[in-house]
């Protein structure tokens, strides 16, 4: 795996992150001054974060003289969070051998871990096992296809028993460990929920957003990738002289030449955040947000949302969108692990869209029917109002 990393390296920038973060890793820690009373949080990357945060925040409050280690996989993560101020110590996770976990177990000495979601390291929840230090895993969820549940899966069911207890999404998870005798565990939904609704709570205004949307309808494309974009452009062709839109875009990666290219693909004024105006926003129909970390705060100037990742390496937080009350717009490919996609398409809030022609006739259906997009607004925010309290049900089980 990590000569396949310093292979990737060469060709991608975030590969080589992955290197020199690690290469720095002990230097880092030959300066961490351990606690007998440490919390080890450990998530993938940003969106993994967004869940361990309420938990680990809660847990910050409720026991202020423990020490929070907090580490991360990716350098997606690591790079927007390592100056986060609610850890004593963010770092990477080091690559997964019986040396490093042992190494790492050592130095940073925790009396209690907390995983998120799908996170299975071998040698470090061993290490873990080994020395009697409880590890929840929060936030999980299992499919049938996964080799926990294959006949050969022997070696990775070992992984799942290093776990104390885990908080599973939802029921079919649930009976799935049970069906391989994994029997503590609870179903406690997804934190994210809990998450989502207190940004909603704390959200930012923009007063350049708000003097850009005006009185208009509003599309916000949150997380938009190439294929995302091509479905979005060929509805922004189609409304032009039709019907007073605006449309906010949120890439998945910051690439001003990619934005000035897209810009060019659509007959609308557009403008980035970073150069807009009075004057600029006056005449645009198109903001380009082209920075990172707006996006959760910006769903709520919209009144519908295309979220991005569909169509190429999976769905992005559908949550953060429908927490604010609005129908829901996604690629048809890739959305089918996430189980909040899967609900919010039963109660007919959200729509799985094939090309930019089945995303225009949906959109238009609601915009003529008032009705029928206030139903499905309301939808959406109802559902994500229902599934929070996972946070509290995990912390109430530390007090038992």
């Amino acid at each position: 795996m990590q000569l396949g990393f310093r292979l990737a390296a060469f060709f991608h920038p975030k590969a080589r992150l992955w290197i020199e973060g690690r290469k720095q890793l002990w230097r880092q820690l030959e300066h961490y001054q351990p606690s007998p009373q440490t919390a080890w949080f450990h998530c993938a990357s940003v969106g993994e974060f967004e869940q361990a945060r309420p938990v680990l925040e809660t847990f910050r409050k409720e026991n202020p003289d423990w020490k929070i280690v907090l580490t991360f996989f990716s350098p997606s993560g690591y790079e927007l969070r390592k100056n986060y101020n609610q850890a004593d110590l963010v770092c990477y996770l080091p690559l997964d051998t019986a040396k490093n976990a042992r190494q790492f177990v050592d130095i940073i000495q925790p009396k209690m871990a907390f995983w998120v979601k799908y996170e299975f390291w071998y040698h470090h929840l061993h290490e873990l096992k080994k020395r009697n230090v409880p590890v929840l895993l929060f936030s999980a969820i299992f499919r049938p296809d996964q080799i926990f549940f294959k006949s050969y899966g022997g070696f990775y069911r070992t992984i799942l028993k290093c776990f104390s207890h885990l908080f599973v999404q939802n029921e079919e998870s649930l009976k799935l460990l049970k069906s391989i005798s994994i029997t503590n565990v609870s179903l406690s939904g997804d934190t994210r929920f809990d998450r989502v609704v207190e940004i909603a709570r704390e959200a930012k205004s923009f007063p350049v957003v708000e003097q850009f949307c005006g009185e208009a309808k509003v599309l916000v494309g949150g997380s938009v990738w190439p294929e995302d974009w091509e479905t979005i452009a060929y509805c922004i062709n189609e409304y032009v002289g039709k019907h007073t839109l605006k449309y906010i875009i949120a890439p998945h990666e910051i690439d001003i030449q990619q934005i000035e290219q897209w810009s060019n693909e659509v007959s609308v004024k557009s403008v980035r955040y970073s150069q807009a105006t009075s004057e600029a926003i006056q005449q645009a129909d198109l903001l380009w947000i082209d920075n990172i970390g707006m996006l959760a705060s910006l769903y709520r100037y919209g009144h519908f949302a295309f979220v991005g990742g569909a169509y190429k390496n999976g769905l992005h937080n559908i949550v953060e969108a429908a927490v604010w009350g609005m129908p829901l717009f996604f690629g048809d490919k890739k959305y089918r692990k996430f189980q909040e996609a899967h609900d919010l398409l039963a109660l007919g809030s959200a729509h799985a869209v094939a090309d930019g022609t089945e995303f225009t006739r949906i959109f238009t259906n609601l915009l003529q029917q008032p009705d029928l997009y206030q139903h499905e607004a309301e939808t959406s925010r109802a559902y994500v109002y229902s599934k929070i309290g996972a946070t509290e049900q995990i912390m109430h089980s530390l007090k038992v």
